[in-house]
């Protein structure tokens, strides 16, 4: 089970820095709101190998209904106006992705121009558009952010971070590139840096940090707490970081007994943790040594070691206890991480791209998911569908199998999941709004319900499903008049004779079922 056979790719993906409000958990409540937000910044790691296609089409295997026309598209929504004295070829640029938003190449090309004329309102406006259509394309968030500071808006950079990890909080990548991005941007000596600074690495352990591949924005804390001489917040950390089954969990753990070998235990460990230690070796050694009356002269642990040798030996006994200690801890995580390794070891893909993924990562998908909620806590359930969200964000059923899951957990929840999934990632696919629509009608919110069927409808016309969910739903309220005008419209605008004739016969039935009721 060596560490090294997991891919190490970092996923494109769960809530947000300092002195903004943020959940404990990656799922889909787990919102964060930026009312409160300071100025602070970050930006080191180069953004060049983010050029990937990371756009959404339907992938396959998954009912596709984006054979409607460019125009029907986006009929819902009116493109946003060009401006006209942006750069000379943007319209060009715009037009093509406002034609059609599934253009990755066209999108790619409208970043890159807008980039190359370093015209700020001509890249606000197409990047803004572009992540209403891509949130999940996180290295085009630290793309954006660096426009930004390039033109010296060190608040408006940070605004574009905060957005992003709103969008994916559980990308490490932009969690670490946040951080330095505050490190670069503030003085890094004054206290409220530094106190920002910690709160922004809390907030990202807190959004990512369960993460199977969150190694590296752990390590970063470590060190940047050692950089500040808190020894005793790194001892805090890594006894956090050491019950996480995470990719480089050994690793950790070395590195961990050597920040306990390297420094003395009072400073290790908070003054409570240090009498409490003091106190259980003092009690095992007066149990060794019960013949000693002079045991009982004082309490134990409270004493000042005079003895240089008797203290040598307490601060050795005091490492090697913290070390036992943890060492516990270690073994379960240990056991915790070989239970998953195998399902890890199989994700190939952890970030979002828009090339369809091979039928063996689906199905380790769903088996991991499955092993997960027969045994895993609800809070590594959730973020291991918001991980698996990122790498299948096209796919229909991964949307569907969260939304089941969260309805014992949160009605919230479910509502927000199939909210991303239908305004975000799936708007053409049919199923995914019927029964978001279906939730909605159990929950009693019926206008939401026909809101969600009527705007799908006018998105993606012509589906037979669609129309007679909509009857279905006015005939279960008893709206009967509203389900007979709903069947004749479809048959005023059906496009051949035989969708005519099957509403037709729908229309037919429906009275039927009318008039032997009211006999």
């Amino acid at each position: 089970m060596a560490e090294s056979q997991v891919v190490t790719e970092e996923p494109a993906a769960s809530q947000l820095p300092p002195l903004v409000e943020i959940s404990s958990t990656s799922g889909p409540d787990a919102v964060v709101s930026s009312t409160d937000v300071k100025d602070s910044q970050s930006n080191t790691a180069d953004a060049s190998s983010m050029g990937v296609v990371e756009m959404e089409q339907s992938p396959e295997g998954s009912p596709n209904v984006n054979t409607v026309s460019s125009q029907d598209q986006d009929q819902c929504v009116q493109p946003p106006q060009v401006d006209t004295s942006f750069p000379e070829e943007f319209a060009k640029f715009w037009q093509v992705v406002m034609d059609n938003t599934q253009d990755f190449t066209g999108w790619t090309y409208l970043l890159q121009y807008v980039e190359q004329e370093n015209h700020i309102l001509a890249a606000r406006k197409a990047f803004d558009e572009f992540f209403r259509h891509y949130p999940y394309c996180y290295g085009y968030w630290k793309k954006y952010a660096d426009f930004e500071k390039r033109h010296g808006n060190i608040k408006e950079a940070e605004e574009v971070y905060q957005r992003g990890l709103q969008s994916i909080p559980l990308s490490v990548d932009l969690w670490i590139h946040y951080i330095n991005f505050m490190k670069d941007s503030y003085d890094n000596s004054h206290p409220e840096t530094v106190s920002r600074i910690r709160c922004a690495f809390e907030h990202g352990v807190l959004a990512a940090g369960t993460d199977f591949r969150s190694d590296r924005v752990w390590e970063m804390y470590i060190n940047w707490e050692t950089e500040q001489l808190n020894l005793k917040a790194v001892t805090g950390i890594y006894t956090r970081l050491l019950g996480i089954p995470t990719q480089q969990y050994s690793h950790h753990f070395q590195r961990f007994k050597e920040h306990i070998q390297n420094n003395l235990p009072k400073a290790c460990v908070t003054v409570e943790e240090f009498l409490r230690l003091r106190r259980e070796l003092a009690a095992a050694n007066d149990h060794m040594n019960s013949g000693d009356s002079s045991a009982d002269d004082i309490p134990p642990g409270t004493e000042d070691i005079k003895d240089p040798a008797k203290l040598v030996t307490e601060i050795e006994n005091m490492r090697h206890r913290i070390i036992e200690i943890h060492q516990e801890i270690f073994n379960h995580n240990e056991h915790e991480v070989s239970k998953r390794w195998r399902f890890e070891e199989g994700i190939k893909r952890p970030y979002f791209h828009v090339k369809p993924l091979e039928k063996a990562q689906l199905k380790n998908w769903n088996e991991y998911l499955d092993f997960e909620i027969e045994n895993g806590t609800n809070e590594r359930v959730v973020v291991l569908f918001e991980r698996c969200l990122i790498a299948c964000a096209l796919y229909e059923e991964f949307w569907i199998k969260y939304a089941k899951y969260l309805e014992s957990h949160s009605i919230e929840g479910v509502r927000h999941v199939y909210s991303r999934a239908c305004v975000i990632h799936l708007q053409k696919k049919p199923l995914v709004h019927l029964l978001w629509s279906a939730f909605e009608e159990q929950q009693g919110n019926i206008n939401e319900a026909r809101r969600i069927l009527k705007s799908f409808e006018e998105s993606v016309p012509g589906l037979p499903m669609v129309r007679l969910r909509r009857v279905s739903l006015e005939r279960r309220l008893g709206n009967l008049e509203d389900a007979v005008l709903l069947l004749q419209d479809a048959i005023k605008i059906s496009k051949s004779p035989n969708e005519s004739t099957f509403y037709a016969v729908k229309l037919a039935r429906l009275l039927f079922k009318v008039q032997k009721k009211s006999a």
